[in-house]
């Protein structure tokens, strides 16, 4: 009899265990997945709790979201009404930072800063300008070497929120890329290579001389590669940064009503220090949680990241949610009702 209370006390200690290193289940993003790692890493270390999460494009998060398969989705593109209506239940988005998308490529003999315009970035994605001393750059660049080399594009190859806010940027600056492809987390690409997810573009462009694609900012630092200068609405030069993409935001957020629902853009945002190329990053979240006890874990979640989440954010090289901000997604948060109580 003791051995059997034995071996029973220990599958009853190994479930709570397999229970626990699934406390939460999301996936989604590529784009914020370094500081969802990092994140997860600090709440699992400081309560216990651990969050799984997939990194498999916005793309798949919205389509795990949807069927349930998950306890919250991620992605960089807020989704349309047309997705929204068929979700199970309704659905609140949650910014969670900001986050540039920049233009990285693989020239050979020169790893400076490059300078594009958007109108330039699109032709040059929609292979109309092919070599990469076309005039156009060189125009733009006086005094840089650049070769006669092809221009290899590299795009992303799954549903993306990186695409997302790539095209919804070019859509915005040029008239011919918002006819088509358009703007979306899946494009007809008229031209280049596919690679899945951030890490995957990133690895072809390093990889591949004469490439250019988009990625997320600490993407490019972290494999030490360039990335562009580009001229934002107001004429000015830009690098991406914490500062550039946070002054893309201020004048938004000032203007948001306290009751939204934060599916907003922040792209060719006007300003003379703004980055054009940035955007949100949101988690998905029912406004009923059928599971209480996950739901509460998840809404604890929520205010964690919202009062300690903004210093690993900057340390990873995204812009953490302007206060304003934050004081209303906190009344966001207390709206989520856990069903049974």
């Amino acid at each position: 009899m003791l051995k059997r209370l034995v071996v029973l006390a220990a599958a009853l200690v190994a479930a709570a265990g397999t229970a626990r290193a699934q406390d939460l289940n999301g996936a989604g993003a590529t784009f914020p997945a370094p500081i969802y790692t990092k994140w997860f890493d600090m709440y699992a270390k400081e309560t216990g709790v651990k969050i799984n999460y997939q990194a498999i494009g916005s793309g798949g998060g919205i389509k795990q979201f949807t069927a349930g398969t998950v306890d919250f989705g991620a992605s960089d593109a807020p989704m349309s009404d047309d997705e929204m209506s068929k979700l199970p239940a309704p659905a609140f988005h949650f910014p969670t930072v900001m986050g540039a998308v920049v233009i990285t490529y693989n020239i050979p003999g020169f790893d400076g800063a490059l300078k594009l315009t958007g109108d330039l970035i699109a032709d040059i994605f929609a292979g109309r300008v092919t070599k990469w001393n076309d005039t156009r750059i060189t125009s733009l660049n006086p005094g840089v070497n650049l070769p006669g080399a092809d221009i290899l594009v590299v795009h992303r190859s799954d549903g993306s929120g990186t695409t997302y806010i790539f095209s919804d940027y070019l859509s915005a600056v040029s008239p011919s890329w918002a006819q088509a492809p358009g703007k979306g987390k899946e494009l007809a690409w008229p031209v280049g290579l596919g690679g899945k997810g951030n890490d995957g573009v990133t690895g072809l462009v390093k990889q591949t001389p004469g490439s250019i694609g988009y990625v997320e900012l600490a993407y490019a630092v972290q494999n030490k590669l360039p990335f562009a200068t580009i001229k934002n609405k107001d004429g000015q030069w830009v690098a991406p940064s914490l500062e550039s993409v946070s002054d893309a935001a201020a004048g938004t957020v000032k203007t948001l009503p306290k009751n939204t629902d934060y599916r907003i853009s922040i792209v060719n945002a006007p300003g003379k220090g703004s980055y054009p190329i940035c955007s949100f990053t949101w988690l998905l979240v029912y406004k009923t949680q059928t599971d209480p006890v996950k739901g509460k874990k998840l809404v604890d979640f929520l205010n964690w990241y919202m009062k300690k989440g903004g210093s690993a954010a900057k340390d990873l090289l995204y812009a953490p949610l302007p206060s304003e901000m934050v004081k209303m997604l906190e009344k966001q948060v207390s709206e989520i009702k856990l069903a049974g109580m």
